[in-house]
């Protein structure tokens, strides 16, 4: 069967939400065919990949019911548009990370990463047993969105600078890319905070318009080659200890599905969270021996002062979210750190413990 667009883009996609008839057509002949828009480059090593695995993967645990044809960023609608495009009915979903999406709510911002927060295991255990995907739903819910967690690209990076950093004086004025809450607490700091895609970054730092820049782990980071504008790679990525990719559909859409296809849409987004997560950690890892090796790069961990600082500044940040005007921000806030005090209280022994003891000095 030859994919075909039923919705066309804008405010016709708008208005046929509106009316009821997002993916009608299909169902009565009963095969969908859904566009998926993405934050990514085709193919781009981790986030663009594991796009294609979950719109590969709804397909097939389907049965083949439901289609769904990929568009990159910029194909059918702007890296950063794929949310409105989502909620408006311009497309069924989208594959991207919450921490794009402060401007609706930085409640939002939570649900991807947090500075000094949780891991991608300690993440999706507060979605899924601590309270926070109900909160997820009850947010995305304003937006006509159902919310799912998709994959997470482990601990990210400090990132790219030109210069070495000594003390928190150098991070003053230093213009800086990253997202999400990090950059609340970069800008406390006094670092002129800029967003951008990852080649965007890439130009901006080539240019000098950039003197620093994370994105996201030595696997994707040297697919976009920022190796070869800045040595300095520092860790560690305090700012986004995990980072959650998530998938957001249409909550029209969605509804009008019979509940095997709900079944088949969640759980093709749940079983890809591990998989990319560990594809992420395992290939990570073999870039960064290639970045050091073969291209120069100079691995350096930020001095202890300026963790401190960060950590002060991110406390400040999360101060400001508890005070927050939105209630049901308040609520997700009080979750988050609940759900964090427990879980850092017990991997002091467990996981912490366990890779305290792997780095003492012994024979194995």
């Amino acid at each position: 069967m030859k994919r075909r667009a039923f919705l066309k883009a804008g405010g016709a996609g708008a208005a046929a939400a509106a009316a009821g008839t997002l993916a009608a057509p299909a169902i009565a002949q009963g095969t969908m065919q859904w566009k998926m828009v993405t934050a990514w480059p085709k193919n781009l090593p981790g986030p663009g990949v594991a796009a294609q695995l979950l719109a590969d993967r709804i397909t097939a645990l389907s049965g083949g019911r439901i289609e769904v044809e990929l568009f990159a960023a910029g194909e059918l609608v702007p890296g950063r548009g794929v949310f409105d495009a989502v909620s408006e009915g311009t497309a069924e979903l989208y594959h991207a990370v919450p921490a794009y999406w402060g401007s609706k709510s930085k409640g939002i911002l939570l649900f991807g990463s947090q500075p000094f927060g949780l891991r991608a295991d300690e993440q999706v255990g507060w979605l899924t047993h601590g309270g926070g995907q109900a909160l997820y739903d009850e947010m995305y819910a304003r937006f006509g969105l159902k919310p799912f967690l998709c994959g997470n690209s482990g601990p990210q990076w400090a990132g790219w600078f030109r210069n070495e950093i000594t003390s928190v004086d150098d991070l003053r004025g230093l213009r800086f890319r990253t997202t999400g809450l990090a950059s609340e607490m970069c800008a406390k700091l006094g670092m002129a905070v800029q967003a951008m895609g990852g080649r965007d970054m890439f130009q901006a730092l080539q240019s000098g318009a950039l003197d620093a820049g994370e994105f996201i782990g030595p696997w994707t980071d040297s697919a976009l080659g920022y190796y070869q504008v800045a040595k300095n790679y520092y860790w560690p990525g305090v700012g986004e200890p995990s980072s959650a990719e998530e998938c957001g559909v249409n909550l029209q859409a969605y509804e009008a599905l019979p509940d095997d296809l709900k079944q088949a849409v969640a759980l093709a987004c749940e079983s890809l969270y591990n998989p990319v997560w560990t594809e992420y950690t395992t290939k990570h890892a073999a870039a960064l021996q290639k970045l050091v090796a073969e291209q120069g790069v100079q691995v350096k961990m930020l001095p202890e002062s300026v963790l401190v600082a960060m950590g002060n500044a991110a406390g400040e940040v999360m101060t400001e979210l508890r005070e927050d005007s939105d209630e049901l921000v308040k609520r997700i806030v009080e979750s988050f750190l609940a759900y964090r005090a427990s879980i850092s209280d017990y991997m002091v022994y467990a996981d912490n413990g366990q890779m305290n003891a792997r780095a003492l000095d012994y024979t194995y």
